[in-house]
């Protein structure tokens, strides 16, 4: 049975294309071209998934070709695998550096084509799920916030803080990545929390305020349904961002390393964001105040090893807040 990905096959020797053709029928759709140009009107008229280029043909040449494609934010995604007689090492670096994912040497064999588009056309499924995955985090952060007018830019600001924190904190690359993306989601929960509550102008009685504390498990129960590890990291924050370091926080009462770093990272980048800028209650806080009642507050409220890189970092913090200002 056939994938539903299209591939474009580009060679100026119709013999060679027929091979391609007979190597990958029955799994893709196939779509083809016999020079340059007409492989650039191919892919506009068709848009594939994969592209099989030859290098050597008159007129464009594939390196010329790839790097047209790669110029072109429309195209610059599509893979490009070269298929080609040329098998110096100076012709497969060239191929690499124009922008092709891998390079095939002629006479081919089939097995090692089709693994090699299988594996390619994989990697592109990866980067989709990947691009959905982000665009639905991007969308729950703003529903956590629909209803409450007050905070603004403050999720994104805050992401950055916390980004900024675990990367002085030691974090993988990758890591630091994850709760950039993470972070924004903390407040998911407050989807649950009702309109009058949520939007009030002014501090909440006892009973609102446990209800409003309710919002940590919410945003976890909603997001702790998907494996996806991003998801995975923005639940865990979701649930103890509000949990403080001497226990005294909710909604478990964790204490010290109990918490999950990500929460306390998240923590102090929240709390930090809630006091230097205006809400309806508040008029923002001068730095120097923040960061005395912040230091105050290490050991009991916060993790006192990340506030002190938090205080450390202080200058990137600012130009962060200076970049969101509006």
């Amino acid at each position: 049975m056939k994938d539903s990905y299209k591939v474009l096959l580009v060679d100026d020797e119709p013999n060679n294309l027929k091979v391609l053709q007979q190597i990958l029928k029955d799994h893709f759709q196939l779509i083809f071209a016999i020079n340059g140009e007409k492989a650039l009107a191919a892919v506009k008229d068709h848009n594939p998934d994969i592209i099989l280029l030859d290098i050597m043909m008159p007129g464009m040449d594939g390196y010329q070709v790839c790097a047209h494609l790669k110029s072109d934010p429309a195209t610059a995604n599509i893979p490009v695998i070269f298929v080609t007689a040329m098998g110096e090492t100076e012709d497969e670096a060239r191929g690499f550096d124009v922008g092709a994912v891998d390079y095939i040497q002629k006479p081919v064999s089939g097995p090692i084509v089709l693994r090699r588009v299988r594996t390619q056309l994989s990697l592109v499924r990866v980067d989709e799920l990947d691009r959905l995955a982000r665009a639905a985090i991007e969308m729950l952060g703003e529903a956590g916030h629909y209803n409450d007018p007050y905070t603004g830019d403050h999720i994104w600001r805050m992401a950055a803080y916390s980004t900024a924190l675990a990367r002085a904190a030691g974090w993988k690359p990758a890591q630091v990545e994850m709760i950039e993306l993470a972070a924004p989601t903390h407040d998911t929960g407050k989807i649950g929390i009702p309109h009058g509550i949520l939007k009030a102008a002014r501090a909440l009685n006892t009973e609102e305020w446990e209800i409003m504390k309710t919002h940590s498990q919410i945003g976890y129960d909603i997001l702790g349904k998907s494996d996806n590890p991003v998801i995975k990291m923005a639940a865990e924050i979701a649930r103890y961002h509000h949990e403080k370091w001497d226990g005294s926080g909710y909604p478990l009462g964790l204490a010290g390393e109990a918490i999950p770093e990500t929460a306390r990272i998240v923590a102090i980048a929240d709390v930090f964001d809630a006091l230097t800028t205006k809400r309806p209650y508040k008029e923002p806080w001068p730095l120097d105040e923040t960061v005395k009642v912040m230091k105050q507050n290490a050991g009991s409220h916060f993790d006192p090893r990340l506030l002190a890189l938090f205080l450390e970092i202080m200058p990137e913090i600012l130009r962060i807040k200076a970049e969101w200002r509006q």
